[in-house]
């Protein structure tokens, strides 16, 4: 999946959020961040531009590298420890890939998937009817392991009865977004088709 949050405002670049600058590291300019990419390598390659989040003032990459699974990057005109700590907490965001490209790579936006139904796929591991409709994806989730699409079920189910005896009720599932389980999207038509494990889904 591509990179995350998009901006909506037609008169600025289109821009995703990149990553969030943390702590200085060490004396010579260079800052740890909080990545929010699917391509860091290619995001924090030196001379990419990258752009706070008005799309005005522009911080181009002088190097990166990474050290104990986090990134380290250095943007020109940053050069001591002082000037590092100033940009603690400032987001950056690239400009959006293009979406013809992003479709023959099989990439696709969080916002792209948010409000696409959610149907059972062809020949779905655990025999559901092929196209019945499982929900709405409503959310995409970034976990640490990989993205989740948490889904609205259309057909909530109890699972159980609070103190006060009201029925306790399922209204969300959380898939993992990878090949296996979501086989198929098409955005043109609205639609995804899932093929999970029982029991990942409540009712099925």
């Amino acid at each position: 999946m591509a990179d995350q949050h998009m901006q909506d405002d037609p008169q600025q670049l289109e821009l995703l959020r990149v990553c969030r600058i943390g702590r200085a590291q060490g004396l010579k300019g260079e800052v740890t961040v909080q990545v929010f990419t699917d391509d860091p390598e290619w995001r924090f390659e030196p001379g990419s531009v990258l752009y706070a989040h008005d799309g005005d003032d522009e911080y181009v990459v002088e190097s990166s590298r990474t050290f104990k699974q986090r990134w380290i990057i250095k943007l020109e005109g940053c050069d001591d420890r002082s000037a590092a700590e100033a940009l603690n907490g400032l987001e950056l965001y690239g400009e959006a890939d293009d979406p013809d490209d992003m479709l023959e790579a099989d990439e696709w936006y969080p916002k792209d998937l948010i409000g696409l139904e959610a149907r059972m796929a062809e020949g779905n591991a655990i025999g559901a009817p092929e196209g019945s409709v499982v929900g709405k994806v409503v959310d995409v989730v970034d976990a640490p392991a990989q993205s989740l699409l948490k889904i609205r079920l259309a057909n909530p189910v109890t699972t159980g009865t609070a103190k006060d005896g009201t029925p306790i009720m399922e209204k969300t599932a959380l898939v993992p977004f990878v090949d296996e389980l979501v086989p198929d999207i098409d955005l043109g038509e609205g639609y995804l088709t899932l093929d999970p494990p029982g029991g990942l889904i409540p009712g099925l």
